[in-house]
């Protein structure tokens, strides 16, 4: 069942409909505020099918965030351009001011006074560097503190010791040990950090949640139970409610369900969500796997949500589109000692039909 694009081409009905004109640093929107988007995970993995949706350059983006890198290399190396105008509105701004930028710019002149006179790189020369020049892309590639630090490298200034705090590898660990906890939280506002960012985090934050499962529910993930071969009652009647545990958990069958909750301050509805949407529930499963949970639902709580001007025609054609089904996700039984040793090999998208891309403009 697919109640993904019905909540989602409803919001964007509601923002339409209901949004109010505001000027902003990227171009005019209508916006309204707070809104809330969920879905449960048993309904298939929700990748929009109203449009085309590049699953590709949301599982690469992920992945970076999961290994703590902030530098675009890895992504432009994976044909992700997510985060290209960030980093190139970056280096515009730093190259005016940096006097050590010479011996990086393509060529230069001086005026008729002397002064040199600096020939900056395109767009796509920029990009072309950042993948050819490693030196390059050290210097211009990073981001800064964004997400990846702050999900694995959030500095601890407080005890002088220098070290960084996992939040991801405690959150791991919190949910193997005590998985009823209040406060498996993740978060990427660090306010002692935001003017060390090429952008403050949209989306700021995450909370995961878990519950036990019944036993009826375990033993039909088994795959041996169902009504026209054995019951679950059946079995009990026969060998007990203790074989059937002792059974199930020799099988390695989840125990749990977890949640995932995320918080956006600011939200592209017609780009940036649909990304977010699915990156969530991609990394809520990718949590579930390391902590043999079953992956439940995913909820976003949805701060100021806009549609530029310059996307409403785009909107309008989404919106009189009809869903098909959701697609599936599967992740690789592969053991890794770390969530950050998954690979683009590791995830896999399955039976995604979709309607064709809609081109919209990213505003950066």
């Amino acid at each position: 069942m697919n109640n993904i694009d019905k909540q989602y081409t409803d919001l964007l009905q509601d923002i339409l409909d209901n949004g109010y004109e505001k000027d902003t640093r990227n171009g005019k929107v209508l916006s309204v505020f707070g809104r809330t988007i969920r879905h449960n995970m048993k309904d298939g993995f929700p990748l929009l099918t109203t449009k085309k949706m590049y699953f590709k350059g949301i599982v690469t983006e992920l992945l970076w965030f999961l290994r703590g890198d902030t530098n675009i290399k890895y992504l432009v190396d994976n044909e992700c351009h997510i985060w290209d105008g960030d980093a190139y509105k970056n280096y515009l701004h730093k190259v005016i001011r940096d006097k050590d930028i010479v011996q990086y710019l393509k060529s230069y002149s001086r005026d008729t006074k002397g002064v040199p006179t600096i020939e900056l790189y395109s767009k796509d020369e920029f990009i072309e560097r950042i993948k050819t020049d490693g030196e390059f892309a050290d210097k211009w590639g990073s981001l800064g503190r964004i997400y990846g630090a702050q999900w694995r490298r959030w500095a601890d200034y407080y005890n002088g010791s220098g070290e960084y705090i996992d939040q991801i590898a405690n959150l791991i660990s919190e949910l193997k040990t005590n998985p009823d906890s209040r406060r498996m939280m993740i978060s990427a506002w660090n306010v002692g950090e935001l003017d060390q960012m090429v952008l403050p985090p949209c989306h700021y934050g995450f909370q995961v949640y878990t519950r036990e499962l019944d036993i009826e529910y375990r033993a039909m993930l088994n795959g041996e139970f169902n009504e026209n071969t054995l019951r679950v009652d059946q079995f009990i009647e026969m060998h007990g409610m203790r074989l059937l545990e002792q059974k199930l958990d020799e099988y390695n069958i989840p125990k749990r369900a977890i949640s995932l909750m995320w918080n956006q301050r600011s939200c592209d509805f017609p780009l940036g969500i649909p990304y977010n949407i699915a990156s969530y529930a991609l990394l809520l499963s990718i949590i579930a796997k390391q902590v043999n949970m079953i992956p439940e639902e995913v909820i976003g709580n949805l701060g100021d949500c806009h549609i530029y001007t310059n996307q409403i025609e785009g909107v309008k054609e989404q919106l009189t589109r009809e869903p098909y089904e959701l697609p599936t996700v599967k992740i690789s039984d592969r053991v890794v000692t770390d969530i950050s040793e998954y690979t683009l090999n590791d995830i896999v998208l399955e039976n995604y039909q979709s309607h064709p891309t809609i081109k919209m403009p990213l505003s950066n």
